[in-house]
């Protein structure tokens, strides 16, 4: 079946990150310059077009009218090395990579799609490692992403701080989700981790920001695909609707 949608790759050369990044961008079957939409950026983006099937969702909740106009750009990693130093708070390409985000991917979307230019049109969202950027980054910059998605956020001392710190939360809209078979989380190294227990101490502590917040604990869900796609539909109704 073909898709009613259309994607378009643009290329940027980012000075921030010394490389060629390309975005892969997926409009909606009435796109038309006239409307306004809303932004979706996915980090793994080539995951989330995949295994989120998030074009074959697109295609029906908007002919469905069960999303607002919504337009996903998805950018991907190239290993699972260099995922780590982008998406980790701690990463050494973090900082470079966020400002990546901000600076270049932001206004060469804001050109070319129609859209508020507004925190509360524009959305992160993001797995694991991915999930966290996402938070963090919207926490630093809530003007310009006023939606975060987390799927099975990795957290760590370094996320709950920036939390506990945060002043901004009660300005975003925050839909975060984790598995109760996250108890032994395998991570992509190989390792595994208890990230259910410090995804309820994130929980704890967005509860108390007053954010516009939608927690929940998807029963026997591990860290993997199979469950984020399950997911997904309620993700996009929940947060484009």
């Amino acid at each position: 079946m073909g898709r009613k949608g259309t994607f378009i790759d643009r290329e940027i050369k980012s000075n921030y990150l010394n490389e060629v990044k390309t975005i892969k961008i997926y409009l909606p079957e009435s796109f038309s310059p006239l409307n306004k939409y809303n932004l979706c950026i996915m980090q793994d983006g080539n995951d989330y077009f995949q295994m989120g099937r998030i074009a074959t969702l697109s295609d029906r909740l908007h002919t469905d009218g069960e999303i607002e106009n919504t337009v996903f750009a998805g950018i991907h990693y190239k290993n699972r090395a260099d995922r780590r130093k982008k998406y980790h708070l701690e990463g050494e390409e973090h900082e470079a990579y966020t400002n990546f985000i901000v600076r270049e991917v932001i206004p060469m979307l804001d050109e070319i799609i129609p859209n508020l230019q507004m925190g509360r049109s524009r959305a992160l969202i993001g797995d694991s490692l991915a999930g966290s950027f996402a938070l963090s980054t919207a926490i630093r910059y809530p003007n310009t992403f006023g939606k975060v998605i987390m799927q099975s956020p990795y957290v760590d001392d370094v996320l709950l701080h920036k939390v506990k710190e945060a002043t901004t939360l009660e300005t975003l809209d925050i839909y975060h989700t984790t598995g109760t078979a996250e108890i032994e989380a395998v991570l992509s190294d190989g390792e595994k981790e208890d990230q259910l227990t410090p995804n309820r101490e994130l929980h704890q502590l967005i509860e108390e920001k007053n954010a516009n917040y939608m927690y929940d604990e998807l029963k026997d869900g591990d860290h993997t695909w199979k469950y984020w796609q399950r997911d997904m539909e309620r993700v996009l109704t929940t947060m484009f609707n």
